[in-house]
């Protein structure tokens, strides 16, 4: 590597710098209090761990994405975390092992050995919540609102909209077409493409019946307004009663966020099948027009738990706080700035611990050192006491 090259980050891989690191730090810090408020306990994974734990019960996708090392004291082969949802699940199952509903949430980073999109971020700063413990509707419309409040408390505010669907609408569908590995994984790829001139040749080519055709050259046609569930009934009326049960929890779980936010505009993807290697029931991601891809996303995946020898229910929702901020409309807050001399007063120093306490930002001039030129006051020496002047 040439010299020039040494100080450069790996392609994808960012660094935070005043004051935009304190940005972050300050919502990082807003948000894990309203999770606390909420009921949800803060947990910190290690960022390494064995990789056959990072990858339990996740897929394929996540091994290709996981950066891999040997670890010098055991041999083994050791992952750097590229998602924290494993790893609370691992929590929740073998630490804590509580019986009831458990309430989790975190903010840690992750590393993408390749970026989500071009211009992604390889090392996001990934924030969530989790909750452990409970199958019914009422856990999915817990987790979906403490996103959407999510978003408000970082000041995205931005029409928002959030995209709801449910998986059990595909495995319904598959139960009835019965189609190979590789047909499934073919149909897979044309849906999370959403390239439909494929989409035509590929079920005619399948030996399955015409009914079944049908549905499988529909499903990624539905997607849209709350219409979309109606047209959906009407396509799947002779489905597998999975399918039917998945619209109807999608309605219902649609009126009561509805209830809650009612000013949300809410978009409807049957079709919508990330994360299915674990995803179990629903699946929901936030929108704004400011940005291209999902801002915070989630959904529930009860089967992880069986992966890790305990099987839980579970739901969650995580998000990249370095985006949030990105996203923000809040201006962030400074102190005020005092410039204080570097002498070796008690009373100086004791002014100085007392502006310190009451949150304002005081710095040393240091001897021959420029003054900070952030300062906009000044402590002086007036009539024996430490005042503190405008400068």
């Amino acid at each position: 590597m040439a010299l020039a090259d040494r100080w450069l980050l790996p392609e994808g891989v960012q660094e935070l710098l005043p004051p935009q690191a304190r940005r972050v730090e300050l919502l990082r810090r807003r948000l894990l209090d309203l999770y606390q408020h909420w009921g949800y306990e803060q947990v910190m994974p290690p960022v390494l761990e064995h990789l056959e734990s990072l990858l339990t019960g996740v897929g394929r996708d996540l091994d290709l994405n996981t950066v891999k090392v040997t670890d010098q004291i055991s041999g083994h082969t050791l992952g750097v975390r590229a998602d924290i949802t494993p790893q609370v699940a691992r929590i929740d199952a073998h630490r804590l092992r509580e019986s009831g509903a458990t309430r989790l949430c975190y903010c840690g980073s992750v590393v993408h050995a390749l970026p989500a999109q071009p211009l992604a971020s390889r090392n996001p700063l990934q924030l969530g919540a989790e909750l452990f413990g409970h199958s019914g509707i009422e856990s999915d419309v817990e987790v979906i609102s403490l996103m959407v409040e999510t978003m408000h408390a970082a000041g995205v505010k931005q029409d928002l909209s959030i995209d709801l669907g449910h998986v059990g609408v595909f495995t319904g569908l598959m139960e009835v077409a019965q189609l190979t590995v590789a047909e499934k994984d073919r149909y897979l790829d044309i849906l999370n493409r959403k390239a439909l001139p494929e989409l035509s040749d590929f079920v005619a080519s399948l030996q399955v019946e015409e009914s079944v055709k049908s549905s499988l050259a529909a499903l990624p046609t539905l997607n849209g307004g709350a219409e979309v569930l109606v047209k959906a009934r009407e396509l799947f009326a002779d489905a597998p009663a999975q399918v039917l049960e998945a619209i109807d929890y999608l309605e219902q779980l649609a009126q009561r966020i509805a209830l809650r936010f009612p000013e949300l505009d809410q978009y409807f993807d049957l079709s919508e099948l990330r994360g299915y290697n674990y995803h179990t029931g629903i699946v929901f991601a936030a929108y704004t027009p400011a940005f291209g891809q999902a801002i915070a996303k989630g959904g529930r995946y009860d089967e992880i738990g069986r992966d890790f020898g305990r099987a839980r229910p579970a739901t969650g929702f995580s998000a990249d706080l370095k985006t949030l901020v990105e996203l923000s409309s809040d201006v962030l807050q400074t102190a005020q700035q005092v410039l204080a001399p570097a002498e070796e007063d008690s009373a100086l120093l004791a002014k100085v611990s007392q502006l310190r306490s009451e949150g304002v930002r005081v710095i040393y001039a240091l001897p021959g050192a420029e003054p900070a030129s952030e300062c906009t006051a000044e402590l002086v020496l007036r009539d024996g006491e430490w005042v503190v002047i405008d400068l």
